[in-house]
């Protein structure tokens, strides 16, 4: 039971994460959830589309989060640590996920702003105009920075929470 509740809670923090996320950056950018994604649902909302990418696109991560973060909690001998104890450091890389994105998505609208942008012909052709390169190219360095930093951070979790275990007065 205690396995999948921490599962459960990896799977709805990367939602609810990537629901947020997608929120703002698809008012940042719709273009890349229009054009550089694959057309599943037939809607320009912003809202829309932020809901469903933010859930299609996240509750895997929270799979892959989850699953070694279950392990790493319950195998073996050692004494267990229930899912209660992963509300925070969960939270905590959210945090951290969401500044670095909105750094790495700042950084890259201002220098892609400053001087002439990516040409974007490998990724869409000539689908994204010129003047919504910028933005294009800030969300796609958002969104990437939120997985990269995902992953870097649940491997930490996962091992700290090794070692929680492994120093603990039993």
């Amino acid at each position: 039971m205690q396995f999948a509740a921490i599962v459960f809670l990896s799977v709805l923090a990367a939602v609810s994460y990537g629901v947020v996320h997608d929120q703002i950056t698809a008012r940042v950018c719709l273009e890349y959830f229009t054009i550089a994604h694959p057309r599943l649902i037939l809607s320009t909302s912003p809202t829309v589309l932020g809901l469903f990418w933010g859930v299609v696109a996240t509750w895997w991560v929270g799979v892959l989060l989850g699953v070694p973060l279950a392990i790493a909690a319950r195998a073996g001998r050692r004494a267990k640590l229930p899912w209660r104890q992963f509300r925070r450091p969960i939270l905590c890389l959210l945090a951290v996920m969401a500044g670095c994105a909105a750094l790495a998505g700042f950084i890259t609208w201002i220098s892609s702003r400053c001087s002439d942008p990516v040409y974007l012909a490998d990724l869409t052709g000539t689908k994204i105009p010129p003047h919504l390169r910028a933005r294009f190219l800030a969300a796609a360095a958002a969104h990437l920075t939120s997985y990269g930093a995902g992953f870097i951070g649940s491997i930490i979790l996962a091992i700290r929470t090794l070692w929680r275990r492994a120093h603990s007065v039993t």
